[in-house]
C-alpha cells in the first residue's frame, strides 16, 4: 500500500471509523462490542506483523499485533490503546457525538481524546513501521484493548492473568500526556509516570417502606441517601504534597512565589483559585483524595416510601494511600451515618514507574525533535488506565502522546468524559510520528 509521508489523512480516517463504531461501554458485559473495532483494526493492519484476537466475553474482543524482535534479550515495547468509550448524552453536544465530523481541522466525537486518537495513531505508526521493513532488536506490540472504561476486567486485567506471554511487554505507552504546557523556558510535556488509585464504592442505604401519602416519622431511605450525598459532597480532604506532585511543580520551572504556594498545603487552595478551571481541577485532584457521588438507584413507585437506595461514589486515592485510608476518610465524611449504611469497595491502589529508564530517555530525545524547545516533566494521572496492570506485572508504563498548541490542556481537561470532545489533526500527526520515532529509537 502506498502511503503519504504525512500521516494526517490516514490517521484521521482511521479515527473517524473508530468513533463511528460506537463502542460504548456502560459497565455491563453486553455493552461495548469492541469486536467491531477489532475487526476494523485487524483489517487495517492486515499483513503487518503477527495477529491474535482474544474474546473472553462475546463482543469483548482485544487485538494483539507484533513485529517480532531479532534479539530475544532486547526489551519489548508496547503501544496500547483502548477501543471502548464512555456513554454520552448528545443533548449537551454541538454536533453528533458519533458523526466524526472534521471541522476546522478538528475531528469531533466521543473518544476523540479518550483515547481513540492515540489508538488510531499507534495503529498507523505500527503499520508504517511494518511497511518500511523495520527489523527491531526488541519486539514491538500493538495492543487494541477492550473494557478499559470499566476497570479493565475483560481487557488488560484478564489478558495479563490468562494470556501473559501474548501481551506482556517491558515498556508500555498508553494514554495520555504530552500536552504543551507553556513556560518561560519553553513547552513542558507531562509524562504520566503514575496514577491515582481507584476505590469505587457502593453505599446501600436502608429504610422502612410505607405509603407515600403518610410521611410523618417515616424512615425514608431516599431522604437518608440525600444526606449521605450531601455529606460526601461537602467533605474536604487535606492537601497532600507528595513526591510526584513535587517533581511536577519543580519540573515546570514556575515563578518561585507560585512554586512555593503550590508546594505549601496551607497556600495551595488560594494558589489554584484563580487558575483556569481545567488546570485547577487537575491540580486539585493531583493533591487530594477525591470523592464524587455519581450514581443513585432506589425507590419502586411514586406512592411508596423507599426502603432501599444504592449510591455509587468514585473515590480516587493518592500515591501511598491504602484502601484503609480511603475507608477512614469516607467514614469521617459520613459521621454517625457510617454505622447505619452498608459500604462495599473495590480497592485498586495507586501505581507508578520510575523516571530513570531508557523509555524516559527515548521519549525525551524524540519529543524534543518534534516539539522544539520542549522538555519532559513527570506527572500524575488522576484517573485510571490499563498501565496499572502492566506496572504490577513488572513493566515500565507511561502515559504520553504529543499534542499541538491547537489543543491546550485546559480544553482537553474539560472535554475528557465531557461534551464536545474533539482533537485536532496536527496532534494526530504528531502522535503518529512520535510512536514511530520512539520505536526506532528504543528497540531499533
Amino acid at each position: 500500500m502506498n502511503r503519504s509521508e504525512d500521516p494526517t489523512a490516514e490517521v484521521t480516517d482511521l479515527l473517524q471509523q473508530l468513533i463511528r463504531n460506537q463502542c460504548v461501554n456502560d459497565g455491563t458485559i453486553a455493552s461495548g462490542e469492541e469486536a467491531r473495532s477489532v475487526d476494523l483494526l485487524a483489517g487495517y493492519l492486515a499483513g503487518a506483523g503477527d495477529h491474535e484476537v482474544f474474546e473472553p466475553q462475546p463482543g469483548r474482543a482485544s487485538l494483539v499485533a507484533k513485529i517480532e524482535g531479532s534479539d530475544p534479550d532486547a526489551p519489548s515495547l508496547m503501544l496500547m490503546g483502548h477501543t471502548d468509550v464512555v456513554p454520552v448524552n448528545p443533548d449537551g453536544w454541538s454536533r453528533d457525538p458519533f458523526s466524526a465530523e472534521v471541522v476546522d481541522g478538528f475531528v469531533w466525537g466521543r473518544g476523540a481524546v479518550d483515547m481513540l486518537n492515540l489508538t488510531a495513531s499507534q495503529a498507523v505508526a505500527f503499520r508504517r513501521l511494518a511497511d518500511s521493513g523495520f527489523c527491531p532488536r526488541g519486539t514491538i506490540v500493538y495492543f487494541a484493548v477492550a473494557d478499559e472504561e470499566a476497570l479493565g476486567t475483560w481487557g488488560a486485567d484478564w489478558l495479563l492473568d490468562h494470556e501473559r506471554d501474548a501481551v506482556y511487554a517491558d515498556y508500555v505507552l498508553t494514554e495520555s500526556g504530552g500536552f504543551q504546557l507553556p513556560t518561560a523556558d519553553g513547552p513542558r510535556l507531562p509524562v504520566l509516570v503514575g496514577e491515582k488509585g481507584t476505590f469505587w464504592t457502593k453505599i446501600r442505604v436502608h429504610g422502612t417502606p410505607g405509603h407515600g401519602s403518610q410521611t410523618y416519622r417515616t424512615d425514608n431511605a431516599l431522604v437518608t441517601a440525600a444526606e449521605v450525598v450531601r455529606r460526601i459532597a461537602e467533605y474536604r480532604p487535606q492537601t497532600q504534597i507528595h513526591d510526584s506532585w513535587r517533581q511536577f511543580v519543580e519540573g515546570m520551572h514556575l515563578d518561585p512565589e507560585i512554586r512555593a504556594a503550590l508546594l505549601d498545603p496551607d497556600q495551595f487552595a488560594d494558589a489554584i483559585a484563580e487558575l483556569p478551571l481545567g488546570i485547577a481541577r487537575h491540580w486539585h485532584a493531583c493533591t487530594h483524595t477525591t470523592f464524587a457521588p455519581t450514581v443513585a438507584h432506589g425507590g419502586t413507585k411514586t406512592n411508596v416510601i423507599p426502603d432501599k437506595v444504592d449510591l455509587e461514589v468514585d473515590i480516587r486515592t493518592l500515591p501511598g494511600q491504602t484502601g484503609a485510608h480511603a475507608t477512614a476518610m469516607l467514614r469521617e465524611a459520613l459521621g454517625d451515618l457510617a454505622d447505619v449504611v452498608e459500604i462495599t469497595s473495590n480497592d485498586d491502589s495507586s501505581t507508578s514507574s520510575p523516571v530513570d529508564t531508557p523509555l524516559w530517555d527515548s521519549l525525551a530525545r524524540t519529543s524534543a525533535q518534534l516539539c522544539e524547545g520542549s522538555a519532559l516533566v513527570p506527572s500524575l494521572m488522576v484517573g485510571g488506565t490499563d498501565n496499572r496492570f502492566f506496572r504490577r506485572a513488572g513493566s515500565v508504563g507511561y502515559g504520553f502522546g504529543l499534542f499541538s498548541k491547537r489543543l491546550p490542556y485546559e480544553d482537553y481537561a474539560t472535554m475528557f468524559h465531557g461534551n464536545d470532545e474533539r482533537v485536532d489533526q496536527e496532534s494526530l500527526a504528531l502522535s503518529t510520528q512520535l510512536w514511530e520515532a520512539v520505536a526506532r529509537d528504543l528497540v531499533g
